[in-house]
């Protein structure tokens, strides 16, 4: 029997997400963080169409909502965001 992974949930108000799709097609939701008083804001990116992509996030400092960002920005930090993965 495979087992059950425990996710880490993300705290986002609503609405502050937003779906595109990569260069190979697949779809991808990616949801802006406000970190706690002392910053560290970034973008969780989780593919939406191939629940086996790793996710990804990568640190932002955005003024508005992830809506306001174009999808070709969107891909690029995509392609650059480093993989969320457990620490060993």
């Amino acid at each position: 029997m495979p087992r059950q992974s425990i996710r880490t949930s993300f705290r986002r108000p609503s609405g502050g997400e937003r779906v595109f799709t990569d260069a190979l097609g697949r779809t991808w939701s990616a949801a802006y963080v406000n970190g706690e008083a002392g910053g560290n804001n970034a973008v969780v990116f989780t593919c939406v169409s191939e629940v086996r992509q790793s996710g990804r996030a990568i640190a932002v400092d955005l003024p508005g909502s992830v809506g306001d960002v174009e999808d070709d920005t969107l891909r690029a930090w995509l392609s650059i965001a480093p993989r969320i993965g457990t620490l060993t």
